[in-house]
Protein backbone atom coordinates (compact mmCIF):
# COMPACT_ATOMS: atom_id res chain seq x y z
CA UNK A 1 0.00 0.00 0.00
CA UNK A 2 1.40 3.59 -0.90
CA UNK A 3 1.39 6.26 1.90
CA UNK A 4 1.50 9.66 0.96
CA UNK A 5 3.81 11.61 3.71
CA UNK A 6 2.31 14.89 5.00
CA UNK A 7 5.37 16.29 3.37
CA UNK A 8 4.33 15.32 -0.60
CA UNK A 9 0.30 15.96 0.40
CA UNK A 10 -0.41 19.23 -1.28
CA UNK A 11 -1.31 21.73 1.03
CA UNK A 12 -4.61 23.03 0.16
CA UNK A 13 -6.05 26.56 1.31
CA UNK A 14 -8.20 25.88 4.68
CA UNK A 15 -11.64 27.99 4.57
CA UNK A 16 -11.72 30.36 7.29
CA UNK A 17 -15.31 30.47 9.27
CA UNK A 18 -17.55 31.78 7.15
CA UNK A 19 -15.94 30.93 3.67
CA UNK A 20 -13.29 33.00 1.84
CA UNK A 21 -14.40 36.58 0.59
CA UNK A 22 -13.31 38.18 -2.95
CA UNK A 23 -10.95 39.76 -1.65
CA UNK A 24 -9.50 36.60 -0.44
CA UNK A 25 -7.98 35.68 -4.36
CA UNK A 26 -5.67 38.62 -4.18
CA UNK A 27 -4.54 37.74 -0.95
CA UNK A 28 -3.78 34.10 -0.71
CA UNK A 29 -0.29 32.93 -2.02
CA UNK A 30 0.31 30.62 -4.69
CA UNK A 31 -3.37 29.91 -6.08
CA UNK A 32 -3.57 28.16 -9.40
CA UNK A 33 -4.33 30.64 -12.21
CA UNK A 34 -7.87 31.37 -13.21
CA UNK A 35 -9.09 30.40 -9.65
CA UNK A 36 -12.70 31.81 -9.07
CA UNK A 37 -14.53 31.96 -5.59
CA UNK A 38 -18.17 30.86 -5.98
CA UNK A 39 -20.61 30.77 -2.79
CA UNK A 40 -17.51 31.46 -0.61
CA UNK A 41 -15.58 28.72 -1.98
CA UNK A 42 -12.72 28.49 -4.39
CA UNK A 43 -13.04 27.15 -7.65
CA UNK A 44 -9.78 25.94 -9.78
CA UNK A 45 -9.43 25.61 -13.15
CA UNK A 46 -9.13 22.04 -15.22
CA UNK A 47 -7.32 21.75 -17.97
CA UNK A 48 -9.24 23.10 -21.05
CA UNK A 49 -10.52 21.43 -24.17
CA UNK A 50 -8.98 21.92 -27.93
CA UNK A 51 -12.53 22.97 -28.82
CA UNK A 52 -12.87 24.90 -25.61
CA UNK A 53 -9.85 27.11 -26.45
CA UNK A 54 -10.73 27.59 -30.20
CA UNK A 55 -14.11 28.59 -29.25
CA UNK A 56 -13.04 30.99 -26.89
CA UNK A 57 -10.54 32.30 -28.89
CA UNK A 58 -12.84 33.15 -31.89
CA UNK A 59 -15.39 34.48 -29.84
CA UNK A 60 -12.72 36.75 -27.62
CA UNK A 61 -11.30 37.98 -31.63
CA UNK A 62 -14.64 39.02 -33.28
CA UNK A 63 -16.04 40.64 -30.32
CA UNK A 64 -12.88 42.92 -30.41
CA UNK A 65 -13.59 43.45 -34.13
CA UNK A 66 -16.88 44.37 -33.44
CA UNK A 67 -17.15 46.30 -30.12
CA UNK A 68 -17.52 49.94 -29.93
CA UNK A 69 -14.28 52.24 -28.42
CA UNK A 70 -15.98 52.28 -24.99
CA UNK A 71 -16.41 48.54 -24.49
CA UNK A 72 -13.49 46.82 -23.74
CA UNK A 73 -13.71 42.70 -24.39
CA UNK A 74 -11.79 40.87 -21.07
CA UNK A 75 -10.80 37.50 -21.42
CA UNK A 76 -11.02 35.06 -18.03
CA UNK A 77 -10.89 38.26 -16.20
CA UNK A 78 -12.72 37.88 -12.41
CA UNK A 79 -15.90 40.41 -11.69
CA UNK A 80 -17.10 40.99 -8.43
CA UNK A 81 -20.51 40.27 -7.68
CA UNK A 82 -20.90 40.13 -3.63
CA UNK A 83 -18.18 39.48 -0.83
CA UNK A 84 -18.81 36.00 -1.33
CA UNK A 85 -19.12 35.25 -5.44
CA UNK A 86 -15.96 36.26 -7.58
CA UNK A 87 -16.52 34.22 -10.80
CA UNK A 88 -14.25 34.42 -14.02
CA UNK A 89 -16.19 34.86 -17.39
CA UNK A 90 -14.49 33.21 -20.11
CA UNK A 91 -14.97 36.60 -21.83
CA UNK A 92 -16.71 39.79 -20.86
CA UNK A 93 -17.41 42.65 -22.33
CA UNK A 94 -16.94 45.58 -19.89
CA UNK A 95 -17.59 49.78 -19.90
CA UNK A 96 -14.33 50.85 -20.62
CA UNK A 97 -14.27 53.11 -17.49
CA UNK A 98 -14.54 50.64 -15.30
CA UNK A 99 -10.23 49.61 -16.20
CA UNK A 100 -8.67 52.52 -13.57
CA UNK A 101 -4.97 50.91 -13.65
CA UNK A 102 -3.19 48.14 -15.15
CA UNK A 103 -2.62 46.71 -11.92
CA UNK A 104 -6.52 45.77 -11.80
CA UNK A 105 -7.24 41.91 -10.92
CA UNK A 106 -11.15 42.26 -11.28
CA UNK A 107 -14.03 44.77 -12.24
CA UNK A 108 -17.49 45.40 -10.79
CA UNK A 109 -20.35 43.22 -11.90
CA UNK A 110 -22.17 46.43 -12.94
CA UNK A 111 -19.64 47.38 -15.75
CA UNK A 112 -20.61 44.32 -17.44
CA UNK A 113 -22.57 44.13 -20.09
CA UNK A 114 -22.21 40.56 -21.69
CA UNK A 115 -20.73 37.80 -19.98
CA UNK A 116 -19.74 34.13 -22.05
CA UNK A 117 -18.64 31.13 -20.74
CA UNK A 118 -17.27 28.24 -23.00
CA UNK A 119 -18.81 24.94 -21.39
CA UNK A 120 -16.12 22.42 -20.08
CA UNK A 121 -17.07 18.92 -19.08
CA UNK A 122 -16.26 20.42 -15.64
CA UNK A 123 -18.32 23.46 -15.97
CA UNK A 124 -21.84 22.05 -17.10
CA UNK A 125 -23.66 22.62 -13.49
CA UNK A 126 -21.88 25.70 -13.18
CA UNK A 127 -22.01 27.21 -16.91
CA UNK A 128 -25.98 26.25 -17.44
CA UNK A 129 -27.23 27.00 -13.73
CA UNK A 130 -25.14 28.41 -11.11
CA UNK A 131 -23.49 31.42 -13.31
CA UNK A 132 -26.51 32.98 -14.98
CA UNK A 133 -27.91 32.53 -11.62
CA UNK A 134 -25.81 34.80 -10.09
CA UNK A 135 -25.12 36.99 -13.59
CA UNK A 136 -28.92 37.46 -13.64
CA UNK A 137 -28.92 38.46 -9.97
CA UNK A 138 -25.86 40.95 -10.58
CA UNK A 139 -27.94 42.43 -13.35
CA UNK A 140 -25.68 41.65 -16.28
CA UNK A 141 -27.70 42.38 -19.33
CA UNK A 142 -26.50 39.24 -21.47
CA UNK A 143 -25.07 36.04 -20.86
CA UNK A 144 -24.15 33.58 -23.47
CA UNK A 145 -23.30 29.55 -23.35
CA UNK A 146 -20.95 28.40 -25.84
CA UNK A 147 -21.81 24.50 -26.20
CA UNK A 148 -19.95 21.82 -28.15
CA UNK A 149 -22.56 19.96 -30.24
CA UNK A 150 -19.96 16.87 -32.37
CA UNK A 151 -17.52 19.17 -32.82
CA UNK A 152 -19.43 22.16 -33.69
CA UNK A 153 -20.35 25.05 -31.34
CA UNK A 154 -23.51 26.42 -30.65
CA UNK A 155 -24.25 29.65 -29.12
CA UNK A 156 -27.12 30.09 -26.46
CA UNK A 157 -27.95 33.78 -26.44
CA UNK A 158 -29.45 34.85 -23.45
CA UNK A 159 -31.34 38.91 -22.38
CA UNK A 160 -32.15 40.31 -19.02
CA UNK A 161 -35.75 40.57 -18.49
CA UNK A 162 -36.08 43.63 -16.62
CA UNK A 163 -40.08 42.84 -14.63
CA UNK A 164 -38.61 39.08 -13.54
CA UNK A 165 -34.48 39.39 -13.36
CA UNK A 166 -34.08 36.54 -14.44
CA UNK A 167 -32.44 35.26 -18.30
CA UNK A 168 -34.79 34.96 -21.25
CA UNK A 169 -33.46 32.79 -24.07
CA UNK A 170 -33.44 35.16 -27.38
CA UNK A 171 -32.18 31.83 -29.55
CA UNK A 172 -30.09 29.26 -30.17
CA UNK A 173 -27.00 29.81 -32.62
CA UNK A 174 -24.67 27.36 -34.61
CA UNK A 175 -22.79 28.23 -38.35
CA UNK A 176 -23.51 32.15 -37.85
CA UNK A 177 -24.46 34.43 -34.76
CA UNK A 178 -25.86 37.81 -36.29
CA UNK A 179 -27.11 39.98 -33.03
CA UNK A 180 -28.10 43.31 -32.89
CA UNK A 181 -27.22 43.53 -28.97
CA UNK A 182 -25.35 44.53 -26.60
CA UNK A 183 -24.01 45.69 -29.96
CA UNK A 184 -23.92 44.34 -33.63
CA UNK A 185 -21.81 41.74 -34.33
CA UNK A 186 -21.66 38.79 -36.74
CA UNK A 187 -20.06 35.64 -35.43
CA UNK A 188 -18.70 32.49 -38.13
CA UNK A 189 -19.50 30.43 -35.58
CA UNK A 190 -18.41 27.48 -38.57
CA UNK A 191 -14.95 28.29 -37.74
CA UNK A 192 -15.11 26.27 -34.58
CA UNK A 193 -15.40 22.93 -35.45
CA UNK A 194 -13.59 20.11 -35.04
CA UNK A 195 -10.38 19.05 -37.51
CA UNK A 196 -9.54 15.66 -38.67
CA UNK A 197 -6.56 15.49 -36.62
CA UNK A 198 -8.47 16.31 -33.57
CA UNK A 199 -10.37 13.27 -33.92
CA UNK A 200 -9.16 10.11 -32.25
Amino acid sequence: MNVVSKASAPAWPIPPEGGWTADDLDRLPDLPPHTQLIDASLVFACPQSVFHERALGLVERQLNDAAPPELEILYRFTIDIDPQNRPEPDVSVVRGEALKSFDQTRVPSAAVVLAVEVVSPDSVSRDRETKPLKYARAKIPHYWRVEDEKGRAAVHAFELEPTTGAYTSVGIFRERMKVSVPFPVDLDLAEIKARPEDVQ
